[in-house]
């Protein structure tokens, strides 16, 4: 059809044909869309700093220390020879390797074990909201705020046998001071004490945070059903807080297996390595020997022990929809 305006004729083709339609050409490029440029998405740009930080200080760090692993790395050494897994062979056959080892686990064993048990019991005890409460917790928290190399120095003057002040309550109730630190077999459960005695606090927040979580009506079920006392906290309290269980957990047991701050102001690993951890030892071997290859074989032994143990608990503690 021929529609007429004031500008000459102009032939329009509909679909009941009439007229010559565009060629096959021209029907593709008035169909062509424009391309889109690619967009970085936002998201990318906001992560980009904190990204480089990881990649600077935590990625490359990582995959270093793996480097000098396998290399006879030494401060000031001409040549940096391979030795692929030597430094691994040499801490299978190391003494005070296996020793630090047995320390460590007993550290962390005991620690985590105690600091639960306690945390537990203190949360229990201070779930009702009260003034008194409220102030106990705060006592018991205090601790944690405070860094471990204070509470190390604070704690080995308290117990030095001459002129501490539980030294001194000792030899008026003994008759002679007990050398808490001094002695091989005080100094490790010593050290362990004060451990718990500062984490204890961090422990009873979580479960608190974790046992006002649990719905009141669980209990009255419970109850309704004749569960008292002890089946209560078996089969309602602790299934109904396990994430946070799991949670405390692993971060205990991960601060317990890196403790250094702690025993190196306190013992230093002493006496006669009694208290010598393997972070501890992986100090004096990086920094105190300059062996740094066999430092960075002991730092991977650390993670690779970590990183079994925490996929142990987090099969454990496992939490499915069906419990």
């Amino acid at each position: 059809m021929t529609v007429a305006t004031g500008s000459p004729a102009v032939a329009v083709t509909g679909r009941d044909g009439g007229g010559a339609g565009p060629s096959g050409a021209d029907a593709d490029r008035l169909h062509v869309r424009p391309r889109r440029r690619p967009r970085v998405q936002a998201g990318w740009l906001f992560a980009a700093p904190s990204l480089a930080i990881i990649l600077v200080f935590i990625v490359y760090p990582i995959t270093q220390s793996l480097w000098y692993s396998l290399h006879e790395w030494r401060i000031g050494a001409a040549k940096q020879e391979f030795v692929g897994l030597d430094n691994y062979a040499r801490l299978l056959g190391d003494e005070r390797f296996w020793g630090a080892l047995r320390i460590t686990v007993v550290f962390a064993v005991v620690s985590v074990v105690l600091q639960m048990l306690l945390g537990y019991a203190a949360a229990a005890a201070l779930l009702r909201d009260s003034r008194l409460t409220r102030f106990v917790r705060s006592v018991f928290f205090f601790p944690t705020i405070v860094s471990l190399a204070t509470i190390g120095l604070v704690w080995r003057f308290l117990l030095d046998p001459n002129i501490g002040l539980l030294g001194g309550l000792t030899e008026s109730l003994f008759g002679a001071p007990v050398p808490w630190l001094q002695d091989p077999a005080l100094a490790l459960p010593t050290v362990i004490f004060v451990s718990v005695w500062k984490n204890v606090g961090f422990t009873m927040v979580i479960l608190l945070a974790g046992l006002k979580g649990v719905p009141v009506h669980l209990y009255e079920a419970a109850r309704m059903d004749g569960a008292r006392g002890r089946q209560l906290t078996w089969h309602v309290t602790l299934p109904s807080i396990r994430p946070t269980l799991l949670f405390t957990t692993m971060i205990l047991t991960i601060n317990s297996l890196q403790v250094f701050d702690l025993v190196y102001v306190m013992t230093n690993g002493g006496p006669v390595f009694s208290t010598d951890t393997l972070v501890t030892m992986m100090f004096r071997e990086g920094f105190a020997n300059f062996d740094i290859g066999y430092a960075s074989a002991i730092a991977w032994i650390v993670f690779l022990i970590i990183l079994g143990l925490s996929a142990l608990q987090l099969r454990l503690f496992r939490y499915r929809d069906v419990d």
